[in-house]
Order: C-alpha cells, then structure tokens, then sequence
C-alpha cells in the first residue's frame, strides 16, 4: 500500500487549492489531470476569478458537494498543449474556460450553442461528474484539460486578469442582457444590487446606450456607481420617496442581488410589458399577481450562457474596452478573499493571481 501510494504522489500533476470539508478552508492539493485528447486543450492557469459560487460550494450550501472540491469557474490563461484535431487554438494562446466544461453535444440547446441549458445537463467546470466518471477540478489550479468546444478565445490586446471575470459574472449579465434586448439605446434599466456582477450589468447597460438606474441597500456605493461606473442614477432601494417617483419608469430591471427583497415594489417600476429579470439565487421569490398581469410584465431567469454568445461577449468587451474593477490577491488569500466577499468588501471581484502564486 505505501509503495502504491507513493507512487501515485509522483505521477500528480497538478497543484490546486481544495476545501476538504464543509468548513469551506481551502488549502493546497495535488492531483492529476486527465492525459490531453485528441480534442483538448491544456491551459496553463494565469488567473482565476472568485465567485459567490465558490463560497456556496465549499461550504455544501447546496448539499451534494464532494470533497476534496477544487472551486474556480472564471479561468484565464495560455494554451500549453493542444490535441491532434483541436483547430481553433494553437500553443501561446490566451484563452477562457467558465462554468461548464462538457455537455451532450447532441440535444437542440447543445445544437444551437446554447450548452449551458444542455437538455442532459452541463458537466460544471468544478464538482461536476464528467464524461470519464472523475469529478471536476476548478481554476484554483496550475492548469486544466477542456474539451475544445467550452475553451474561448481572450482578445490578444485584453489582459488577463481582467477578462476572468467575464467568464461567469459578465457573462451571466449579458446573455439575458442580449435575449431580452436590453440593447436599445434610449431604453431605461435598473440594476438591483452592485457587486462582481450587478458593476457589469452598468457596464453593459452604458455601452448599449441605456439609461442605468442603480439600487442598492446602502448609500455607500453612490459615488462609485454614478462617477466610476457611469450609471445615470442612483436609489437606496429603502427610500420609499425615491422608489415612488420612479413608477413605471424602467423597461427593464435587472436582479443580480441574491438577498431576499420584496419584489412588488420593483414590479411597480416597470414599464407595460417592462421585464425583470433574476440572475441571482434568493431564497424565494414572492410578488402578487396583480404586478405581473395588471401591466403586462415579464419576470424572468438566467444563468451563464452558451459558447457562441460567450465568445460574443468576449469579442464585445475588447472593441468596446468594457473592464471589471478587479483587486488581484495571490492564492494564499483565497480564504480572505471568500470572507470578504460574503461581507461584500470587494470593489467588485476578486481575481486570483494564479501564475505568480501558485508554486
């Protein structure tokens, strides 16, 4: 048994940060990747974004967590080794890998781009249950093996550290963002709650030319909001004064919060026919049908997107110079980090520096 074990220490390949309970304490891991494919691409890690989701699986909020769990689904770097057939990426390239990392491949979501609603379920980029058997490994890790096809192509004149979080926070903000045309300069939206993914929305909601309102529980972010991110309004969603003069004003309305908000009030801000729509994970969702039906309204949910549009979104960003506001921390401060964000003290998302920490 120790000569077997011994052995195996030899061949681990890769060096990863991993909660082993749900404590959620991450702490360094060696594991090993999978051999390169036919239809793989090796990325050498350089950075990795941090993510609520992050938190919500080393801690097993949502129950079926497998331990030891390496997090991270915002991942950048460089293309080290490609397979025999791969075509669209060559060794040197700056690439991204985000929430998933397989799929079927044949339902109609797989088909129209769209592998993140895959109708067998997308394989998670970390904790998921791949094609193999093994359980995914995330991008708090020197390097990942991606099947071709859920690897993206990063801008060469876009850096790094700041595509990460475009991966899963931008992303998640543009593909609804996108289905529900909130792309039509002069239109109004509002955007509920400004961290690693409500600062993206204003982004996006300005390069489309939409008037962005912004509410957040606290007055603390006002400067920010309007000066930094260029948002033309800002509410504290308390002050009911406030709340009342934007009636039916908004075409849109944005969820990125995932605290537990009454929902009526936003309901009355919307437009006849506005849309709402949730990106975030509250506990419940409670409105009276009244604010749905009197006015015609939409509420709707999303999660990240597919392929096609993420590169789209990739490809926008860089013509559009869209940036997130990261702070770039090293791996040793990962647990930091994941404290921090659960007390939302992060302008406006963490990004691991994975290259020059990771050893």
């Amino acid at each position: 048994l120790i000569r077997a074990m011994s052995s195996q220490g030899a061949t681990e390949n890769c060096l990863g940060w991993a909660a082993r309970d749900p404590s959620g304490f991450l702490s360094p891991y060696k594991f090993n990747r999978r051999v390169i494919g036919d239809d793989d691409v090796s990325v050498s890690i350089t950075h990795c974004g941090v993510c609520y989701a992050d938190v919500a699986w080393t801690r097993n909020r949502m129950g079926h967590s497998k331990y030891p769990l390496v997090p991270g689904h915002e991942i950048v770097g460089t293309v080290k080794e490609v397979g025999s057939n791969v075509q669209r990426f060559k060794v040197g390239d700056h690439v991204g890998v985000g929430t998933y990392v397989n799929s079927c491949r044949e339902c109609e979501y797989c088909d129209d781009g769209l592998e993140v609603y895959c109708s067998k379920g997308a394989v998670l980029t970390f904790d998921g249950i791949d094609a193999d058997g093994s359980i995914t490994k995330g991008g708090y890790s020197t390097f990942i093996v991606v099947q071709e096809r859920y690897c993206f192509k990063i801008p060469e004149n876009y850096p790094l550290a700041l595509a990460a979080p475009l991966l899963c926070a931008g992303i998640t903000v543009y593909s609804p963002m996108m289905r529900h045309k909130m792309n039509q300069p002069g239109k109004s939206l509002g955007v509920i709650g400004l961290g690693g993914l409500g600062h993206l929305a204003v982004k996006f909601g300005k390069a489309f030319g939409l008037e962005v309102t912004v509410f957040s529980s606290t007055i603390s972010k006002k400067d920010e909001a309007l000066n930094l991110l260029g948002a033309d309004k800002f509410v504290v969603s308390s002050d009911e004064e406030q709340m009342v003069v934007l009636a039916k004003s908004l075409d849109f309305i944005l969820n990125t919060a995932s605290g537990d908000i009454p929902f009526d009030p936003y309901m009355t801000l919307l437009k006849t026919a506005g849309v709402l729509v949730l990106v975030g994970f509250p506990s419940e969702v409670k409105f009276s049908p009244a604010s749905l039906n009197m006015g015609m309204k939409t509420v709707s949910g999303s999660v990240t997107g597919g392929t096609k549009e993420t590169q789209e979104m990739l490809d926008f960003c860089a013509s559009s110079k869209i940036y997130p506001e990261i702070e770039i921390v090293p791996i040793q401060y990962a647990n930091e980090a994941l404290e921090r964000m659960i007390k939302k003290d992060v302008k406006y998302r963490f990004v691991i520096d994975i290259e020059n920490s990771l050893k």
